[in-house]
């Protein structure tokens, strides 16, 4: 059988993306998350606030370098696998990675070693804007990662010449048309993932009945934060929905399994495309409901897959499914924060243990549902490397093999499944500890002490003898 190069490199980069992805989702929301615990320990003086920082610092020293070891590679794989799409984008893509580690990388790791190690070594003031400049830099790292990664859905400011692009406007190429709504959505995304970890967390801890004060205050402030990013989100995404219609419409056809173009279309509740045939089968939908959402108007006109030839449509199942899963579980999330809402009074947040066991499951759901919006973007894309500009074939490094692809592939793996197995045993271990731990006296050897005081004339006389 012989191996496609094509189809295991994207399968590689697709790995690697996801397994990396899950991880600088959490710890940018986190981030922000542990330096808004610092801002209430600095300003109210209360010290369940700077217990909760410890104990959330742990969780983010973990995972931060996780993410960092399964970063590092996916630029490598840009001149391994796709030596064709780094030449072609090199004006703009090297500059811009290089930004990202100069204003972000080095930001984090400079204050980083402040947050994790110096609460006793610096004053109050210096550890709370460690942990504000941790945070910012996380945020600078996104800037730079979905400047890039629009620019490939929504191509501006970029001139192709001899098959390399030259930048022409960098406000333009930084600043696409679909940048601002994908930045916002992905912040929005980072910060929901904290707070239902948070949520799950500390409802595991009250269901223990450990460090009851400390973990009932994080769920209380992380649920009231769900109340308001959940219903956010889905305001934010209908308008970057209505972005990507614009500039995307044979993706947003393969999100709605809509095949051909036309008025008041329904919204497919459950289909199972069929792109050899370009039609769905067992279709429950609501009339004229996707017409609505896409153009606010009943008979509006939605794009089908129509509008471009079968080989340059996107994977409809995997696109159509991929969106109601991110859908669904967004919609699941606002349930929980009504929920959460209505159970404050009288304190029943803390007591239905029916509610606590259902946030401890739906801390994993924010993370399905970025990997489920990523493979939106990125599936919805193909077969364009640079949007209807370069394709996945024309990107591939020329001289790679299938057997080169496979060997690296099962290499990631392999690499990955160890990092992600040794990441997940601390984790737990930090987790088993709980709040309790992460703010124990930490245990020291005794140092046995001269018997007399110590000076350079004893080191002397010492070292005479």
């Amino acid at each position: 059988m012989e191996l496609d190069p094509l189809v295991l490199s994207r399968i590689q980069f697709a790995f690697v993306v996801c397994f990396h992805a899950i991880f600088p989702v959490f710890t940018i929301g986190l981030a922000s998350t542990i330096a808004g615990f610092e801002t209430l320990s600095f300003k109210t003086g209360n010290p369940i606030w700077q217990k909760l920082s410890k104990f959330w610092i742990q969780v983010f020293a973990v995972v931060f370098g996780i993410g960092v070891v399964s970063g590092i590679v996916m630029s490598f794989q840009f001149g391994t696998n796709w030596s064709n799409f780094s030449y072609a984008t090199a004006n703009f893509l090297g500059p811009v990675l290089s930004y990202e580690v100069i204003t972000a990388f080095f930001l984090e790791a400079a204050f980083l070693g402040v947050l994790l190690f110096g609460r006793d070594q610096v004053p109050q003031g210096v550890h709370l804007f460690a942990a504000i400049m941790v945070a910012t830099g996380t945020f600078i790292s996104s800037f730079w990662i979905l400047s890039a990664n629009s620019l490939l859905q929504t191509p501006d400011g970029l001139e192709l010449i001899d098959g390399m692009y030259h930048v022409k406007s960098w406000a333009d190429a930084l600043f696409t048309a679909s940048f601002a709504y994908r930045f916002v959505h992905m912040a929005l995304a980072s910060f929901l993932t904290a707070a239902l970890v948070v949520a799950g967390v500390s409802a595991w801890f009250i269901i223990q009945k450990r460090e009851l004060e400390a973990n009932k205050k994080a769920l209380s402030i992380a649920m009231w934060f769900l109340l308001v990013l959940a219903p956010a989100q889905t305001i934010v995404g209908d308008f970057h929905g209505l972005n990507t219609l614009k500039h995307q419409p044979v993706k947003v056809a393969a999100m709605e399994g809509n095949w051909e173009t036309s008025t008041g279309v329904p919204l497919l509740l459950f289909a199972i495309p069929d792109q050899e045939n370009q039609t769905n089968h067992f279709e429950i939908k609501i009339p004229k409901l996707a017409s609505y959402v896409l153009t606010h108007e009943w008979d509006g006109e939605v794009p089908g897959l129509d509008q471009a030839p079968i080989e340059e449509q996107p994977p409809v199942f995997i696109v159509f499914w991929s969106f109601r899963i991110m859908v669904g579980l967004g919609l699941l999330m606002i349930i929980f924060a009504v929920w959460g809402l209505v159970l404050r009074h009288k304190g029943r947040i803390y007591k239905s243990p029916v509610f606590l066991n259902g946030l401890r499951l739906m801390s994993l759901s924010p993370f399905i549902a970025v990997l489920a919006g990523w493979v939106v973007t990125e599936v919805g894309r193909s077969p364009w490397l640079v949007y209807q500009q370069m394709t996945h074939a024309q990107g591939l490094t020329p001289s790679l093999t299938g057997g080169m692809a496979l060997f690296t592939l099962i290499g990631y793996i392999i690499v990955y499944g160890l990092v992600f197995s040794a990441g997940v045993y601390y984790l737990l271990k930090v987790f088993r500890g709980g709040v309790e731990k992460a703010n124990a006296p930490h245990e020291t050897d005794e140092i046995e002490r001269p018997s007399r005081p110590f000076s350079a004339a004893h080191v002397a006389i010492d070292g005479d003898e």
